[in-house]
């Protein structure tokens, strides 16, 4: 697969989480890559969600494999961590659901393996700061990226494709927080997941570049109706196979911005500068 366009290019930018938790249960859920600019150079980051790492006993991160510059479709390298939550480097805030790991040590063990990983980062500068945001629209168009209900495909290690709107402004902070809503079927395995305003120009044959393309944020909670028919707010699960018992989803998902995930990768790197 040539990846000649910005969505080939977000096949590869997530990375499927398997867990084990402390009781035997097995989960799964999304993280993804993030490239940072810093005065020491550029730094590539995983993020995923705080909670999906939390009672977690070990954890795999899923690669594809890289072959002469290329991704090797199917070839699988998965880093097994044992010890996973303390491997993680949590938002300073811990009322922020925000993880992050530093990618060159995976990619030295896997080299050590005789293993080149693919993928592709995001560009931590497609993040929108305060003039962008209010220049957006109250509705837009978003695309996330991940493993709803632990979908994806298997064969070829392709993650799962979604796209919604915008629930609330972006420009604005949801009840208070850096936050926003998304009208999109948000499932469990779907936490972690990377979010994206993006409006590609259907005129264009190759996507080289969209007409509008932002990294808006990460998936960390989606919207549940209980029994009293209250709508309460809670964690996306990594998915366990299990169900909700009295509950049920209702395309409401809520976003983490994603100046915090900024904020997570400065903050470890003034901790690593120390």
């Amino acid at each position: 697969m040539d990846t000649n366009s910005i969505s080939k290019k977000l096949l590869f930018n997530t990375i499927r989480v398997d867990t084990v938790l402390e009781d035997e249960s097995e989960g799964s859920g999304t993280a993804f890559v993030v490239s940072h600019a810093h005065k020491r150079g550029t730094h590539n980051f995983i993020v995923t969600n705080r909670h999906l790492i939390e009672n977690v006993r070990s954890g795999g991160l899923v690669f594809t494999q890289k072959r002469q510059g290329r991704p090797a479709l199917g070839q699988r390298f998965q880093i097994n961590i044992e010890d996973f939550p303390h491997a993680w480097f949590p938002h300073p805030d811990p009322d922020v659901d925000l993880a992050i790991i530093p990618i060159r040590p995976l990619e030295q063990a896997a080299r050590d393996q005789g293993v080149e990983l693919y993928y592709h980062g995001i560009d931590s500068r497609l993040a929108p700061d305060a003039n962008a945001l209010h220049a957006l629209d109250a509705l837009e168009e978003i695309l996330f990226v991940g493993y709803p209900s632990g979908v994806w495909d298997q064969v070829n290690l392709m993650p799962i494709m979604r796209r919604g709107t915008t629930a609330t402004p972006m420009a604005l902070d949801f009840e208070g927080r850096p936050e926003f809503l998304i009208d999109a079927a948000v499932y469990p395995g779907s936490s972690g997941s990377p979010v994206f305003v993006y409006q590609p120009d259907l005129t264009r044959r190759i996507q080289s570049v969209g007409r509008k393309f932002i990294f808006a944020g990460v998936i960390a909670a989606v919207f549940f109706r209980e029994e009293e028919n209250q709508l309460v707010p809670a964690p996306v699960p990594a998915n366990h196979g299990g169900t909700f018992i009295g509950s049920e989803m209702i395309d409401l998902g809520l976003v983490i911005k994603a100046q915090a995930v900024i904020d997570a990768i400065e903050a470890y790197l003034r901790r690593w500068a120390e």
